[in-house]
């Protein structure tokens, strides 16, 4: 059955309405464009992120329901704790973004294209304008694991993470919580449910809800210091 989306060119910055967005494909709501850093902001504002495979139309989604972190409730479990205080893992903020952002593309494997070349620029680009932050763990002076993600007032929209050793990205994800709490962050948009995720304590929201919290927090101001480079600590 043939369906409509709309096509988006390369001068207006306009989306459809995210309640707009197909069931099926679920969240599918536009296609074209570019990926500017205008543009990426504000898709982020709106609820609305790309993601595409190499060789395919760049495509935008807005799905329903929205997976998501409460960072102030998030709790590790006893045996990552246990972990990760013998571990000798160190964990930044802003450190090593570029890097964050390649190694999430490329520690996939050649099947995991959907942080095209191009995707990767943007996301750097961003980062340069203070949009795109990661958070990166170390061992003995080697990035082990980290996230990255694009910041939204008090909503942190995570895009990827990475793990070359145990539990690194989890660790990642705990500091972040504890940090971006504390600095008056209020919710962690992971975009769409997987096991993985689910595993780290994400929780299904509908659209709705999701655009009604973003609204109220995308303008928000946080703690001056929340995304300047520094070690996080607990």
């Amino acid at each position: 059955m043939a369906i409509y989306l709309p096509e988006l060119d390369q001068v207006d910055l306009e989306f459809p309405h995210p309640n707009t967005a197909l069931e099926d494909p679920n969240g599918l709501l536009a296609f074209g464009g570019d990926l500017s850093s205008q543009r990426l902001i504000h898709a982020y504002q709106q609820g609305i992120f790309p993601w595409y495979a190499e060789g395919e139309p760049l495509l935008w989604w807005s799905p329903s329901p929205r997976a998501v972190i409460l960072p102030d409730v998030f709790q590790p479990s006893k045996s990552l704790k246990k972990f990760f205080r013998k571990s000798g893992y160190q964990v930044t903020l802003n450190h090593a973004c570029h890097q964050v952002i390649e190694q999430c593309a490329y520690s996939r494997g050649p099947d995991a294209t959907w942080i095209t070349p191009a995707m990767i620029q943007a996301y750097k680009n961003l980062h340069q304008l203070g949009h795109c932050h990661s958070v990166e763990v170390w061992l003995q002076g080697q990035l082990i694991g980290g996230l990255y993600g694009i910041s939204v007032g008090a909503v942190f929209c995570g895009e990827s993470m990475f793990s070359l050793a145990d539990n690194a990205s989890k660790i990642a994800l705990w500091h972040f919580c504890r940090h971006f709490s504390a600095h008056g962050g209020k919710l962690i948009d992971c975009q769409i449910m997987n096991p993985h995720l689910n595993s780290l304590g994400a929780r299904e929201i509908d659209r709705d809800a999701f655009l009604q919290s973003l609204a109220q927090l995308r303008c928000a101001i946080l703690t001056a210091d929340c995304y300047s480079p520094q070690v996080i600590t607990l």
